[in-house]
């Protein structure tokens, strides 16, 4: 057996304890959560004697429903072992209508802390300002970037984004509210990129395009950019990378969400030709790629399919859910002994038209 394959194996036997653990946790009356205790009476069966492995979860649990967070009030997942703590509400999706909702205490601080160990301090310097251009308000997301900079010993400054104003304006086909919007955002990001020192900055994409037009990032003081979006196909990222950045500026690209904390790239090789692979905070979160039609099977290595996702902690378990994106599944790879997602993009973009505003 390599130590490749070693890897691979042990990570399975950590997921497979990881997947014990939290079963445990979250279907015992002492430790669990309102909902779960009552879906297993419901359902007539144990998950604490029945499921041994991350396979058995996959066997035996159906796909998570959205409409439980939305309509659902958030006491139920509140695990017996958490009762009486206040906790964070962090929405996420919602451009018209109820959103999804996940409760949470110190997830995101753990999901950061462990993403900080992937930046390097050379993109990222430990006490230098960040700036994040992106949505605050009800999103997991500002507190964690800002969580993420104080953990590097570093203060933040925040440029709020409103992305289902975008949305709905676009779906409306008012394009010229949206531009006048994107550059409302632009405009103060450099007003506090001229006027402090910032050496790091997290934002999406689009928004990141239109912030080099308007000055030079580099000799702005920005080192490092950690970019989070959906679509980055490998067209785009060279352009980010060669064009935007101009090869002098770190750039970290992440997938990530509310409901799973983020998954980071590993570093582009030459023979990569661009195309960004994401990996799973596992064993907190895994990432499958299944087949849309029969979602019990993984497509093969090299093959598109539609983005499962189960994430397993203390605070929050949720089997199998099932995102509205598509990647290529990915072999494992350094230093991820796990599956890969590469080149995420909204579920069915080349069947229909997407509205996905400055992601």
């Amino acid at each position: 057996m390599s130590m490749d394959e070693k890897a691979i194996q042990s990570a399975r036997e950590q997921l497979d304890a990881h997947v014990r653990e939290i079963i445990q946790w979250h279907f015992s009356p002492e430790t669990g959560c309102p909902f779960w205790l009552e879906w297993a009476a419901k359902e007539g069966w144990d998950p604490r004697q029945e499921v041994r492995s991350f396979e058995d979860l996959v066997a035996r649990f159906p796909h998570f429903q959205d409409e439980w967070l939305r309509d659902l009030q958030p006491e139920v997942w509140v695990p017996a072992a958490y009762k009486g703590r206040p906790y964070h509400i962090f929405e996420t999706g919602g451009t018209t209508g109820m959103p999804k909702q996940r409760i949470g205490w110190d997830d995101y601080k753990i999901d950061y802390e462990e993403f900080s160990s992937k930046i390097a301090d050379e993109h990222f310097p430990r006490g230098g300002a960040w700036l994040m251009v992106g949505p605050t308000g009800p999103r997991r997301l500002r507190l964690a970037i800002e969580h993420l900079a104080n953990f590097r010993g570093s203060p933040c400054y925040f440029v709020d984004l409103d992305p289902r104003w975008v949305k709905k304006v676009l779906a409306k086909g008012r394009a010229d509210i949206a531009r006048e919007y994107m550059e409302h955002v632009v405009d103060q990001a450099v007003v506090l990129l001229k006027h402090r020192r910032i050496t790091a900055l997290f934002t999406t994409p689009k928004l990141l395009e239109a912030l080099a037009e308007k000055l030079d990032l580099y000799e702005a003081g920005i080192r490092g950019v950690f970019c989070g979006g959906t679509t980055m196909n490998p067209q785009y990222v060279r352009f980010l990378i060669e064009e935007v950045l101009e090869g002098r500026i770190g750039f970290y690209p992440t997938y990530g969400n509310t409901l799973m904390g983020l998954a980071a790239s590993v570093p582009l090789r030459p023979e990569d030709k661009y195309s960004i692979t994401y990996h799973a905070p596992q064993p907190r979160a895994v990432l499958r790629v299944v087949d849309p039609e029969h979602t019990d099977r993984l497509v093969d290595y090299g093959q598109w399919g539609r983005v499962e996702l189960t994430t397993m902690t203390k605070e929050f378990f949720m089997p199998r859910f099932l995102e509205r994106d598509e990647a290529i599944r990915r072999p494992p790879r350094e230093p991820y002994p796990w599956d890969g997602v590469a080149e995420v993009r909204p579920f069915g973009a080349m069947q229909k038209q997407i509205v996905e505003g400055v992601y």
